[in-house]
């Protein structure tokens, strides 16, 4: 194995051991408390992370072994699997991103204009539905996969390829697979994300003008401005009564949560588009050397999102005493 060659499989089973860390973290943070009920982001940030170890480990972890070994080493049967879970846990992956969009942006834009009500998707059956429905949709994309594979040898070396029956079959499944499982979930996390931004932009300006009236302040014992004003209550937009308590995240957690959602958002739609364009361009153009940046793009997505959650929910350290 050559440097470069050494230097690419170095960072591929970096990225792939910061994924699994990174995605086991989310996981265990997001379980429910003992007493306490489950909630909706707990449900999506399990799912998301569920569906990110799978690529970590059916997929990325074995492409790392590929790619130290310079072949395909682990047989025929598991190239269809091999294939079969890369376009299972992508597609859950990005339908999990969509629905966390959607949902934190019905936490604040939609309780901004609802007083704090609960927003449709506090619903745990409904957002079992939607899961169950996604990796329904998942396990359809990722079927086909299972029989139109092979392992082609070629100067004593082997490697695991799709082989569709013809070409019309290919680009068929390809152009359902990326408008069902990527344009349409991307466009939603677009619009969510914008409406977010422009809600926290909206916000902040209002923070910014909520000043208190100087000619309306009580003077403090020394006759001086007390400078205290009432803070300001994100989730109704109205100042918060003595003794007034919320159910469900506070507003700063929303705002907090929103902002790590607009994050990944960003994130997302590098990677993601980035890997979209090159999975168009090896239809048109098959070249392997496109179809391996494609696959470091969709790993660096799964290695980077967890922790940009961890964060905005304020679960990144270990929870563990010592």
């Amino acid at each position: 194995m050559d440097a470069v060659s050494m230097i690419e499989s170095l960072i591929r089973a970096c990225m792939c051991l910061a994924g699994i860390m990174g995605n086991n973290l989310l996981a265990i943070r997001s379980l429910p408390r003992l007493k306490a009920g489950i909630h909706t982001s707990e449900v999506l940030f399990i799912n998301l992370a569920v569906s990110n170890l799978l690529t970590n480990l059916l997929v990325d972890l074995p492409d790392t072994i590929a790619d130290f070994a310079q072949q395909w080493i682990l047989g025929e049967t598991y190239c269809g699997l091999f294939y079969f879970f890369a376009d299972l846990s992508e597609t859950s992956s990005i339908y999990t991103t969509f629905f966390i969009s959607i949902y934190w942006h019905r936490k604040l834009v939609g309780s901004l204009r609802s007083g704090g009500a609960p927003v449709l998707l506090d619903s745990l059956r409904l957002v079992g539905w939607l899961l169950a429905g996604s990796w329904a949709v998942a396990g359809v994309f990722g079927i086909p996969h299972c029989f139109f594979v092979t392992v082609l040898v070629a100067n004593g070396s082997y490697e695991c390829v799709k082989l569709f029956p013809d070409a019309l079959a290919m680009k068929t499944y390809e152009i359902f697979y990326l408008t069902l499982a990527n344009v349409i979930p991307v466009a939603g996390i677009v619009v969510a994300s914008s409406q977010i931004v422009v809600t926290l932009l909206r916000h902040q300006r209002r923070i910014r003008g909520h000043q208190c009236d100087p000619t309306k302040q009580k003077k403090g014992p020394n006759r001086g401005q007390s400078g205290h004003c009432p803070a300001l209550n994100v989730a109704t937009d109205t100042e918060p009564k003595p003794g007034q308590t919320s159910a469900g995240p506070g507003p700063g957690s929303q705002v907090r949560a929103a902002k790590s959602v607009v994050a990944v958002a960003g994130v997302f739609l590098v990677c993601w588009m980035t890997h979209l364009l090159l999975r168009i361009s090896s239809n048109v153009h098959t070249s392997s050397t496109v179809v391996e940046v494609a696959s470091y793009v969709a790993a660096s997505y799964t290695s980077i999102i967890p922790y940009i959650f961890l964060h905005g929910v304020k679960k990144l350290s270990c929870p563990c005493r010592c």
